[in-house]
């Protein structure tokens, strides 16, 4: 056994620690006859910084991953990054620009060797800052999006998807990036209010009968409409269904078509259709018989304003960037008397999250993969409950999304990724093949082949993790072994680009469920409940939490704040009690090294005799089943509290406290042998449970415990329901715990200075509890700061200045004459009573109001619920002490 420091310092064990699990190879012990336990870890882009969402995921994985190996579980944790394609390739234009060079400078060839240079100098920062969270993975089989065996499999799938005809060339709109000059999917999109405008135009019918009005936010897209849709019911354009209108500035004749789409009771009815810039627009189109190959298109690559097919559009227009077109197309609708009014609002605009620029919908040639035919197999296993989501009430926005999915777009315009193995030859015919030679064999050699520029997107490649990462597509142990996996932990931000993309992969190309469990958490938001973000500064940094307060409080804050379908606020002070947790718990090993308690030789419990050491293992037990519950449940939080319950007031408050007098006083041999036993065995079983959760100062008082480097925590066992004996022989002591807890309270609401040692007196008790208060004397008295305990017959009088409680059916009195001044001490409880029910009754009043309950912030509405529940009880806690004076 070392003597442990004075003092808890985080930062003295955590980096010791991490470097011997992973030096000798703990987190993946040689199981191989055990049961199999697999998660995947999300890849981190490998660009990326360990930001707070990540703590939260990764801490939630390591703590189901910690506790699988601790059942003794071939627990695997699958790790790896991803090859993020934009933000590589940014990363790297970047620099390449502060040398006053750009990509085009060189061969794609030479740029890509360039991504690859920087990924071995830069790119495991995330994996680094992973180690300093606890994260127990398999780094040994560390994985890259990118690497040789990755990259096979994705090839195969591409060609496969190919021949199965679920992957096609198409002409849809996508979100363009003006900026980056690629597609990008949704997620990629972040959307902003600006204070923008919506004007009004007049579009002239052919026919000279009229006009109908249309708005905008978008003028420059006019010059791309096709039509005007009003809705079918809308009776004021019934006369004109059918008939074209002149488009201003173009001169282009569209037809007024009817359309679902179109609101009779937003501005005039009447809508203008661009299919070819406008999502909601392209299916009107297609509705309307409009090919997306006749689609009209507007703008180039840059936004810059291009030539229809019609070529209707003016020269002056012609190559004006998008937002200088904007003006100029109102300028010359205003001149032509057709501009109706313009009004100011707030409108929603996408943006890129990298380029910070526009999005466009852009209608353009890419590759596509049937989603609707793979999304059919995951939609059954939801539905029959072979996967099952947690919480549960993330299922009907799963199957309104699987159920109305879209095509899914995985091509991209960038150099860096997987590049399409797709290639073109000059005979007009198109090779899918898993390289150029197959392709070449394919064509025939006097064809010349070239291969697609694009890249695939990278949520293609990693929707393959849960199999791919295993060694798919060649048949290994592992794969056999670990898919499907057991569960997978996630944002629910990412449950139909990642989780539903893998559902799709995987039970396509395995015939089985990725993982039979997908539990999706919530977001970390601000103290104040809104979303983090670097725009707004209140970004919380989990490193510099980490520096100040300790990896192993970070992580338990973020368990103890998991409830299932709720987001986190961030409370730094949180964190800040949880570090005072762990150097309780410090200081509670100290107390059992000062008194010469070691570890224990077993994790079985010990047989023992006396009540307060029957009543602890009764409590570890029914803790052990409470813990056990609860991760069955994925409760994360539950988890986390029965843990932290149990050893800041079970064992540290009560349990040491009652074994003070055995331990220390030693005036019953034998006793005291048997108390450090179990105290002993107690904080074993204290360690072992909240491993999970705090790995570094467990593993640390673990080893300092005892001789036990050849049995580290991590690869420990968890423990069983024992005792259970035990379980209802502890009433005793459970008693006297409420009693001292009464007098505790009473002593606080008359304050009885902590100096002061009354007298208990208790009336006529039963049998039971005078057996008890005889037992249990020396314990209560000190516990409670009581001079003695005497008893009365029921008949004896009662003192006329006393505070009266009763527990059960017995009667306590704790006389106040010379200890308290009762006048005194009523007038400053009456003025309390009276300012808490004024605080209540405010706080009532504003929980009255339905205008602050329906448009308060919900953070606001919470707290002033919480403030009124507290005050209520101060209410009757005030009340309570009143009465006891009389």
């Amino acid at each position: 056994m070392s003597e442990l420091p004075k003092t808890f310092d985080p930062a003295a064990i955590e980096a010791r620690w991490y470097a011997h699990w992973e030096e000798n190879g703990l987190f993946r012990p040689e199981r191989d006859e055990a049961e199999p336990f697999t998660i995947v870890n999300p890849p981190p882009n490998v660009t990326g910084k360990l930001h707070i969402g990540h703590a939260l995921d990764n801490t939630l994985q390591d703590i189901l991953i910690r506790h699988q190996r601790l059942l003794g579980k071939d627990a695997l944790w699958v790790v790896g990054t991803d090859h993020a394609g934009i933000a590589t390739q940014m990363v790297v234009e970047r620099q390449l620009n502060e040398k006053q060079q750009k990509r085009t400078d060189f061969t794609r060839e030479q740029f890509v060797e360039k991504v690859w240079e920087w990924k071995e100098e830069s790119g495991g920062t995330i994996t680094q800052q992973l180690r300093r969270l606890g994260c127990s993975m398999d780094w040994a089989n560390e994985r890259f999006t990118m690497d040789e065996g990755f990259t096979k499999a994705v090839t195969k799938v591409f060609v496969d998807l190919y021949n199965d005809g679920l992957i096609y060339r198409d002409k849809r709109l996508v979100n363009w990036d003006p900026g980056l000059k690629t597609a990008i999917s949704d997620l990629e999109v972040e959307n902003s209010e600006i204070n923008g405008h919506f004007w009004h135009f007049s579009y002239p019918l052919e026919d000279g009968s009229g006009a109908i009005s249309v708005a905008t936010t978008r003028p420059e897209t006019m010059l791309a409409d096709m039509a005007v849709a009003v809705h079918p019911s809308d009776e004021r354009y019934a006369d004109v269904v059918g008939k074209k209108v002149k488009l201003p500035i173009t001169g282009r004749l569209v037809p007024v078509i009817t359309d679902e789409h179109a609101d009779p009771e937003l501005g005039s009815g009447a809508v203008k259709i661009t299919p070819g810039h406008d999502f909601n627009d392209f299916d009107v189109g297609k509705r309307a018989g409009i090919a997306p190959a006749d689609m009209l298109n507007m703008l180039d690559a840059n936004a810059a304003v291009c030539q229809t097919a019609d070529g209707l559009i003016p020269d002056e227009l012609v190559g004006m960037d998008r937002f200088d077109a904007r003006k100029r197309v109102v300028e010359m609708i205003d001149e032509a008397g057709l501009l109706e009014q313009v009004e100011d609002r707030v409108i929603v605009t996408p943006y890129g999250d990298r380029s910070n620029v526009v999005i466009e919908p852009w209608l353009t040639d890419q590759w596509y993969v049937d989603a609707e035919t793979l999304a059919q197999g995951p939609i059954k296993a939801v539905r029959d409950g072979t996967i099952k989501i947690v919480p549960k009430s993330w299922e009907k926005t799963f199957f309104n999304w699987m159920e109305n999915i879209q095509p899914w777009c995985v091509s991209r315009q960038l150099w860096w990724g997987h590049r399409i193995p797709v290639w073109y030859g000059d005979d007009g015919q198109v090779y899918v093949a898993a390289d150029e030679a197959e392709a070449q064999a394919m064509a025939g050699e006097d064809v010349a082949l070239m291969q697609d520029g694009d890249v695939l997107d990278t949520w293609f490649s990693s929707g393959l993790w849960p199999f791919a990462t295993l060694g798919w597509p060649d048949e290994t142990d592992d794969l056999k072994r670990h898919y499907p996996n057991s569960v997978l932990i996630s944002g629910f931000d990412i449950l139909f680009f990642w989780d539903a993309r893998m559902m799709m992969q995987g039970m396509h190309f395995m015939g089985e469920v990725p993982w039979h469990t997908l539990y999706l958490h919530g977001l970390v938001r601000a103290a104040d409940g809104q979303k983090m973000s670097k725009s707004k500064g209140n970004t919380v940094d989990p490193l510099g939490l980490i520096d100040t307060y300790g990896a192993d409080a970070l992580r338990f804050f973020m368990a103890a704040m998991e409830s299932q379908g709720r987001d986190i606020k961030m409370d730094e002070k949180r964190v800040e009690g949880y570090r005072n947790f762990a150097t309780k718990l410090w200081n509670a090993a100290r107390f059992c090294q000062a008194n010469g308690i070691g570890a224990s030789e077993t994790l079985e419990a010990p047989s023992v005799q006396l009540p307060i050491n029957r009543w602890i293992i009764a409590e570890v037990t029914k803790t052990v089943r409470a813990v056990d519950r609860a991760f069955e449940k994925l409760r994360f939080d539950r988890a986390a509290s029965e843990v932290y319950q149990f050893v800041w007031h079970t064992f540290c408050d009560w349990y040491l406290e009652l074994t003070k007098p055995v331990s220390i006083n030693d005036r019953r041999g034998q006793i005291d042998s048997e108390s450090k036993t179990t105290v002993g065995w107690a904080l074993d079983q204290i360690l072992v449970m909240l491993h999970p959760f705090m790995p570094f100062v467990t593993e640390e008082l673990w080893s300092k415990m005892g001789d036990r480097h050849h049995y580290p925590l991590i690869t420990a066992r968890w423990p069983m329901e024992r005792a259970k004996e035990y379980r209802d022989s502890n009433a005793e002591v459970r008693w006297v715990i409420r009693l001292v807890k009464m007098i505790r309270s009473v002593r606080a609401e008359l304050n009885i200075p902590a100096s002061d040692r009354p007298v208990l007196q208790a009336f006529g008790p039963a049998d039971l509890a005078k057996r008890r208060l005889n037992r249990f004397s020396d314990t209560i008295c000190r516990m409670a700061r009581i001079d003695k305990i005497r008893i009365f017959d029921q008949d004896e009088p009662r003192p006329d200045l006393t505070a009266e409680f009763w527990l059960d059916d017995n009667e306590f009195h704790i006389p106040l004459e010379g200890v308290i001044d009762v006048p005194a001490e009523k007038t400053r409880l009456t003025k309390s009573l009276v300012a808490a029910e004024k605080e209540a009754s405010k706080l009532d009043k504003r929980l009255s109001n339905p205008q602050f309950v329906e448009k308060a912030k919900p953070e606001a509405v919470e707290k002033a619920r919480t403030d009124h529940a507290e005050k209520m009880a101060e209410v009757e806690r005030l009340k309570a002490a009143l009465e006891r004076l009389g």
